[in-house]
Parts: C-alpha cells; structure tokens; sequence
C-alpha cells in the first residue's frame, strides 16, 4: 500500500533563522505525526535534515530568507506538513 507524500515550500521569515530553539519547536510538532518527516535545504549550501532530529535540523544552518521544503510521508502527511509549515509562518512566535 502506498503512503501519501505530501509537501510544502517555505521560507524562513524569523529574523534568528533556525536556530537552536525553533528547531525544537520544529521537531516537537513532528514527532506528533507518525509520519517520516524530511526538510530540505536550497540555496547556497544545500541540506537535508530528518524533521525529527533536533542536532539534524540545527545542523540546516537555516537564516532568514533560506528556501526550504517539508515532506512528509505516511498516513497523516498532509497535517504534518500543515502543521510544521504554520510554525514557519508564525515565524516560531518569535516576532509579532
């Protein structure tokens, strides 16, 4: 049987980029999902992190303005990806 894979561009909008904590946040949320998580990194120094590992996502060195993609694969992939894009969004409620 085939997983659904979903996935999601963004890019980092909080002025601190993804560091220590952010990656936290990230990865709490992941590790709800039973589905596997990967985030990619474009750009300059391209990467690829599992969504739930903290050292991996730290790793990314991701700053402000870094495009990035977030798949999921598994049951419940299409709310993973909408879960962790929001953290994004919010910018991990670091701004206002």
């Amino acid at each position: 049987m085939l997983m659904p894979t979903t996935s999601k561009d963004i890019v980092v909008s909080n002025k601190l980029g993804l560091h220590a904590r952010p990656a936290m946040q990230f990865v709490d949320v992941a590790n709800q999902f039973k589905s596997d998580i990967k985030v990619l990194k474009f750009g300059e120094e391209p990467g690829e992190a599992d969504g739930k590992s903290v050292m991996q996502m730290i790793i990314l060195a991701a700053t402000e303005g870094t495009p990035m993609r977030i798949e999921a694969d598994g049951e419940d992939a299409d709310q993973a990806v909408a879960k962790l894009a929001e953290l994004f969004q919010s910018k991990f409620g670091e701004e206002d």
